[in-house]
């Protein structure tokens, strides 16, 4: 397998993260019926970009961009033990470099990232129907925690 090299994501990315957003969104439509079925845009990237506590990464496989994550700290509620944690989220790899670890690497990347920064409670969302996600999230470590319900 060729060497994945995974590097903080620069303004010259944007164009792949941009195609990737896209990418994130239509594999959640199926599985979300409140996201709109019109173009939409999920994440500001140039925020993304150059915030200090944001950590947006991607890997890259012979100078090519295939695939992305981030981290981003944020603050918890009171009530909890901890007054930080980290969010991991913008999870995708192109469809033909799936299944190759790529995504493990990211999500390894990004909470070494975390705890660098004396984070130590990592959370993440996912779509309950979204198995495939769930159980490489299971392989890195990740338990299932709650359950958002909703009414319309």
């Amino acid at each position: 397998m060729n060497q994945i090299n995974i590097r903080k994501a620069t303004l010259k990315d944007l164009s792949s993260l941009l195609e990737f957003e896209q990418g994130v969104i239509e594999a959640e439509r199926p599985l979300d019926p409140t996201l709109k079925r019109t173009s939409t845009i999920y994440y500001d990237l140039n925020e993304m970009l150059t915030a200090k506590h944001i950590h947006l990464i991607v890997a890259e496989i012979n100078n090519e961009i295939v695939s992305c994550g981030y981290a981003r700290i944020e603050n918890a509620k009171e009530a909890l033990q901890h007054t930080n944690f980290g969010y991991l989220g913008f999870m995708y790899t192109a469809p033909a470099h799936r299944g190759k670890g790529i995504n493990k690497s990211i999500i390894n990347e990004l909470i070494a990232w975390c705890k660098a920064k004396d984070i130590n409670e990592i959370r993440l969302h996912v779509y309950q129907e979204n198995e495939a996600a769930i159980k490489a999230y299971e392989k890195v470590g990740f338990t299932k925690h709650m359950i958002e319900m909703r009414i319309k």
